[in-house]
């Protein structure tokens, strides 16, 4: 071997010191090579399906952003005290067009999980960058089924301010076949976030899917009794109803805490020209001089609350069983 063989091959004195500082500071590197390792963010697994722990960001129960009345009340039906549910939204807003402030959405940035309507639903979340890995899109079992909506007036009403419901309807819930989709996702990413409960969530949502298929025959019933009465609805927010019952309805475009206008109140004739309903079917209950001006124009008022947000009082599937009796007087149904 030559020289500079011998002398490649054999540590100097400063190699062999730096090489025995290598060997006794090399726990310590490993320790630390560990630890940052530990502290990545948690993604997706290689099939690209969320991790199981979802990201979990603290102990205790696992903290769930939903958008929407009808995602929390599916998430505490399922969870119960498994889960800390969180709805930001204020009580005199639509959710559908509400807007987080900035510690809002950073609170939504460090949940466990946040459970989004679809459809379109809460269009905030589109502008702000949340957790893929933590996100779940609710109605995605039924995406192919969705109602497209073209040529939408652009209005103004509430905090919210101008709108217009041009796009994709998104009050999915109100066909009771979609709400059980949509709660048995929540089942699902919860069972994901929490393997351990999985039975009992699974068991839970049973429960509350078939008191849904109770609604949707009670609902079926009650519409098949004058099943082409002419209806209108205050507000376009009905199309999933309409649909999935087969009813006569038109819309228009107007709130119940709100007088309408004359060329308003021109329209609403011009359309019963052509659509001769004697019912209008509210949001919420109507202004006492709306209510007497359609009487006198032979249209009755009565109230479908579709639930966006949370109720004065019960819960979303007693407003829904109480729809059904507000409406028995409209289809003639006993």
């Amino acid at each position: 071997m030559n020289r500079c063989s011998t002398r490649y091959f054999t540590p100097r004195h400063g190699d062999r010191s730096l090489l025995l500082w290598l060997l006794l500071l090399w726990p310590l590197l490993a320790s630390c090579l560990l630890l940052a390792t530990c502290l990545l963010p948690a993604g997706c697994s290689p099939s690209g399906q969320p991790a199981t722990t979802a990201g979990r960001t603290a102990d205790g129960p696992p903290r769930v952003y939903v958008v929407n009345y009808p995602l929390r009340y599916f998430a505490e039906r399922i969870g119960g005290e498994s889960v800390r549910v969180e709805f930001p939204a204020p009580s005199d807003e639509d959710p559908a067009y509400w807007s987080p402030a900035a510690e809002q959405v950073a609170a939504f940035q460090q949940a466990d999980l946040i459970l989004l309507n679809g459809a379109g639903y809460a269009g905030w979340i589109r502008k702000v960058s949340l957790p893929e890995a933590r996100l779940c899109d609710t109605s995605a079992a039924f995406a192919d089924r969705l109602i497209e909506i073209q040529d939408a007036v652009t209005h103004t009403h509430g905090p919210g301010g101008e709108h217009t419901h041009t796009g994709t309807a998104f009050t999915t819930w109100l066909d009771p076949q979609q709400a059980e989709l949509q709660a048995q996702a929540v089942a699902d990413r919860l069972s994901l976030l929490l393997p351990d409960k999985k039975e009992q969530f699974q068991q839970r949502v049973e429960d509350l899917r078939r008191e849904l298929a109770e609604l949707d025959q009670q609902l079926a019933e009650l519409f098949a009794a004058q099943p082409q009465e002419p209806v209108i609805f205050s507000h376009p927010v009905y199309q999933y109803l309409t649909r999935r019952y087969g009813l006569n309805a038109r819309d228009v475009h107007w709130e119940p805490g709100e007088m309408p206008s004359e060329a308003m109140w021109s329209e609403l004739e011009k359309l019963r020209q052509q659509h001769p309903a004697r019912w209008m079917i509210w949001e919420g209950p109507p202004l006492p001089e709306i209510e007497s001006r359609l009487e006198q124009q032979g249209v009755r008022s009565v109230v479908f609350a579709p639930c966006g947000n949370v109720p004065p009082s019960g819960d979303l599937l007693s407003v829904m069983r109480q729809n059904v009796e507000n409406l028995r007087p409209v289809f003639g149904a006993k």
